[in-house]
């Protein structure tokens, strides 16, 4: 199976701290499932960065990001969490009735430089960034970088607490409940950047289990002037969702250029 390295896949693995390699690597949050009947029901949740999809092979996520966002948008902490070599697992009690966000966010800046005639690469919280470069470096190329990585999961009525938006960045506002996708059917999603309908963002879909084909089977779409998009799912199963772009409205000064990025991970049911 051959991959390449997508610009999207980079700055989403870069907003997350993680280094890029030559290979098509994907960031993503998997449940063990979306949709629950009772309240008190447990999740398990993986966490890694992987070559095929939902297949821990690569690196774990890191957890210190994690944030899981409960019906009535009070915090949840995960439970039995640990990182290994090759990923990150938690558990959640669903003790409410609606939808769940779990999502890990990055702020951060990435820059390149060189020093003495060697390229290097430096990635970390603005605040550490006048410490982080060292003196003597040339070629001091910036970007502020604002990064998502979600999935959802819901315990009886699907409920829209958790979609409020923030402003920044990109982000995702159901048209379509992500808890209430099925086979044969179509979905709509609406993408903002910073609040506001984002026109014309490229849309990767791809569909799990890419270890046992030889095609990614990749679902592709850009959104409207209204931000928003249609997909259709071919077949029941988990789906990986990815998007980013670039811009110049950095917030920071010793940024040239911001970069966005969002996936998510849905899950398709059978009729």
């Amino acid at each position: 199976m051959k991959t390449k390295l997508t610009l999207v896949t980079a700055l989403a693995l870069s907003t997350l701290g993680l280094a890029t390699t030559a290979q098509a690597h994907k960031a993503w949050l998997q449940p063990s499932q979306t949709v629950f009947s009772d309240k008190g029901s447990w999740m398990t949740v993986d966490a890694a960065v992987s070559n095929d999809l939902f297949y821990f092979n690569h690196v774990p996520l890191p957890l210190e990001r994690l944030q899981v966002t409960a019906p009535d948008g009070s915090k949840v902490e995960p439970q039995n969490a640990s990182t290994g070599k090759l990923r990150s697992v938690f558990d959640l009690q669903l003790q409410l009735e609606g939808t769940y966000k779990i999502a890990m966010n990055n702020e951060g800046m990435f820059a390149s430089y060189k020093l003495g005639g060697e390229a290097k690469r430096w990635r970390g919280k603005a605040s550490e960034f006048a410490t982080g470069i060292p003196a003597g470096a040339t070629d001091v190329e910036a970007s502020e970088s604002l990064g998502r990585v979600e999935t959802f999961a819901t315990v009886g009525k699907p409920s829209t607490t958790v979609f409020a938006t923030t402003g920044k960045g990109i982000e995702l506002v159901p048209v379509t409940h992500p808890n209430d996708l099925f086979a044969g059917e179509s979905a709509t999603f609406q993408l903002l950047v910073d609040g506001k309908p984002a026109s014309g963002l490229k849309i990767e879909i791809v569909p799990g289990a890419t270890r046992y084909r030889n095609e990614q089977s990749e679902i592709h779409a850009t959104t409207g002037a209204d931000g928003k998009f249609e997909v259709k799912w071919a077949q029941p199963g988990m789906y990986w969702l990815e998007t980013a772009s670039e811009d110049k409205k950095t917030t920071l000064p010793q940024a040239k250029q911001r970069r966005l990025s969002y996936v998510a991970v849905f899950e398709v049911l059978p009729q």
